[in-house]
């Protein structure tokens, strides 16, 4: 994103953050004079106490660095910085009345509280909106050089290239190729001489090497010129003849473990952290949605066509283990079960239709996830045909499975949901979900609620 926009970004979010403060904690006092207290009247009390409320705030965002660019860089981050914020307020305020000894009414500044939730999380679902609409249409990301030129380069500048995004891939740097003038279609910016001139002149931020220090002096000594300048130089050491696939190193103890992927949800904590959300999410969705909205869709359903308000279906759950997956019936009954849904399927009703364009069909999939069969996100779980046909075509497609399959996902929110006929489309969905399994935070499972909630009302071309 560029940097301007970011910094208009920054101050809206901490001007408008205020407003909302000072709206709940006025709106609050109006609310409870107005009908709960009528004889309540503004004097000094509640005077002190809108400005603590805000001189709170303003410390709270300053410790938690709620505004700061490095917040902005990762939505995760803001969001995870927001309700840690957001906790400090209150627990400092409290402090304050405590304090104090000041009596004013509890009733005020807990409303003041259930209303900044709502206006907070109401002000995330925009930006998410927002940032999510400029990444799909502004090009931006790190501009990066690569020094050296060999296979692991090749396969590195593959990567920058496909996240365009989030990376700006210039080109490579290699003494004996440019000496050759072999130029053009490998894209040789020079030798490694000429390389900070270059990164100067273009405002380079990073450079990863493959070559490393003790393999070439001059890597050494542009090792320490970088650092001058405030560019940082990573090290992609050539692994290409022990390990067929890139790795994660961790460490047991000072023993080094070399693994294929990051597992975040290898640990113990942040599966408990998951499981709470999901149970958490599912619950209120079950009694505050699914409790009054069944009735209506299942008359609706039942007007329409003649069969069962649910479809159950077996699918590939987690280790590959089968489950019965919940839906709401979407089509006429009919006997195949196992062909895909096309754009036109005959088979899908009216109701159906309007079910899959806003994903309501898969709403009774909370049941499957209150009772720990399914993740509110994760990878889409696949009919068990389906999981044995592109099993043999898609590499690293069983992968997925070692997650609980969810109701929405990264590769559903980035545009991969729908008809999967075309292997192509498969691999995309399987490299998100590859991504998603390895870099799993419970802030991005946060992000990726929102942006299906948003896509919901959007309405989604894939979706039929």
């Amino acid at each position: 994103m560029a940097s301007l926009f970011s910094i208009y970004l920054r101050i809206t979010c901490f001007i408008a953050d205020l407003l909302f403060i000072n709206f709940s904690y006025l709106f609050s006092y109006y609310l409870v004079s107005t009908v709960y207290h009528p004889d309540l009247t503004w004097n000094n009390r509640y005077l002190v106490g809108a400005v603590a409320f805000n001189f709170i705030w303003m410390f709270s965002s300053l410790i938690m660095r709620l505004y700061q660019q490095s917040s902005f860089n990762v939505l995760e981050n803001f969001f995870r910085k927001t309700y840690r914020t957001a906790l400090m307020h209150f627990v400092l305020f409290m402090a304050f009345l405590f304090f104090t000894k000041s009596n004013i009414l509890q009733s005020v500044f807990l409303t003041s509280f259930a209303l900044m939730a709502v206006l907070f999380l109401a002000s995330r679902f925009v930006i998410v909106y927002l940032m999510d609409y400029l990444q799909k249409r502004t090009k931006r990301g790190k501009k990066i050089a690569i020094l050296g030129y060999n296979s692991t380069a090749e396969k590195l500048a593959a990567y920058f290239q496909k996240r365009k995004g989030d990376f700006i891939f210039e080109g490579f740097f290699d003494d004996e190729i440019a000496r050759t003038n072999t130029r053009g279609p490998l894209n040789i910016l020079g030798d490694l001489q000429n390389c900070f001139d270059y990164v100067a002149e273009n405002r380079v931020e990073e450079i990863y090497s493959t070559i490393l220090p003790n393999q070439n002096l001059q890597v050494e000594q542009l090792l320490i010129a970088a650092e001058q300048k405030c560019v940082r130089v990573k090290f992609v050491p050539d692994f290409s003849r022990q390990l067929d696939d890139r790795f994660f190193i961790s460490f047991v103890e000072d023993f080094p473990i070399i693994t294929l992927r990051k597992e975040p949800l290898d640990q113990i904590d942040n599966r408990f952290k998951k499981r709470l959300f999901d149970v958490v999410f599912s619950s209120l969705v079950i009694v505050l949605i699914l409790s009054w909205l069944t009735p209506i869709l299942a008359l609706l359903i039942k007007l329409e066509s003649k069969g069962p308000v649910f479809y159950s279906q077996k699918r590939s759950g987690r280790d590959n283990i089968e489950f019965w997956c919940l839906k709401f019936r979407s089509m006429r009954v009919n006997n195949e079960e196992s062909k895909q849904a096309t754009k036109g399927d005959p088979r899908i009703t009216r109701v159906g239709a309007f079910l899959r364009k806003t994903s309501l069909d898969e709403i009774p999939q909370f049941f499957n996830v209150f009772m720990g069969d399914m993740s509110v996100v994760g990878p889409r779980p696949h009919m068990l045909a389906h999981t044995l046909q592109y099993s043999s075509q898609i590499d690293k497609f069983m992968v997925r499975h070692l997650l609980k399959p969810g109701i929405t996902g990264w590769a559903q929110v980035s545009g991969y949901r729908g008809e999967t006929e075309d292997p192509e489309l498969m691999k995309k969905r399987v490299e998100h979900d590859l991504w998603y399994m390895e870099n799993w935070s419970l802030m991005l499972d946060v992000r990726i609620v929102f942006l299906t909630i948003i896509n919901m009302f959007k309405g989604e071309k894939n979706a039929y």
